[in-house]
C-alpha cells in the first residue's frame, strides 16, 4: 500500500511532515536484506543449485574472496543462503540459496530486465 506523507508549512514558513514514517519503509527494509554490493549477484549465481565457494568467487569476477566471504556470512545470517561443509581437509564448502532467498529472485529478474532495457 502506498502512503503519501503530507507536508505542512507553519506560519513562520517552516515545513514539517504530518504523520511521517517513523521506521524504515518496506523498500528500505528489503534493500537492507538483498541490497549491498554482490548480494544480488550471489543469489543469482546460486539460483540453479549449490556452488562451491571458489567457483562462486570466479563467477563474480571483480569480487575479492574476503568480500564474498563477508557477503555470504551476512546472507547466511539473514537466511538467504545456507553453507554446507563438504570436507575439512582441505576445506571445501558449497553455498545454496534457501527458499527464503528464492523469494527475492523475482525482484532480481525485474532489476536485470530493467538494467538491460536501459543499457545500464
Amino acid at each position: 500500500m502506498s502512503t503519501i506523507v503530507e507536508i505542512q508549512t507553519d506560519p513562520a514558513g517552516r515545513k514539517s511532515a504530518v504523520e511521517p514514517c517513523l521506521g524504515p519503509c518496506p523498500i528500505e527494509r528489503g534493500m537492507r536484506i538483498i541490497g549491498g554490493k554482490w548480494k544480488g549477484s550471489i543469489l543469482w549465481h546460486l539460483k540453479d543449485g549449490p556452488v562451491r565457494f571458489n567457483d562462486l568467487t570466479r563467477q563474480l569476477g571483480g569480487a575479492s574472496k574476503k568480500m564474498v566471504t563477508q557477503r555470504l556470512k551476512e546472507m547466511e545470517t539473514a537466511g538467504l543462503v545456507q553453507r554446507q561443509v563438504l570436507s575439512t581437509r582441505p576445506i571445501a564448502v558449497t553455498y545454496e540459496i534457501t527458499e527464503f532467498g528464492r523469494t527475492a529472485l523475482g525482484v532480481l529478474e525485474q532489476m536485470k530486465t530493467w538494467a538491460e532495457e536501459h543499457d545500464l
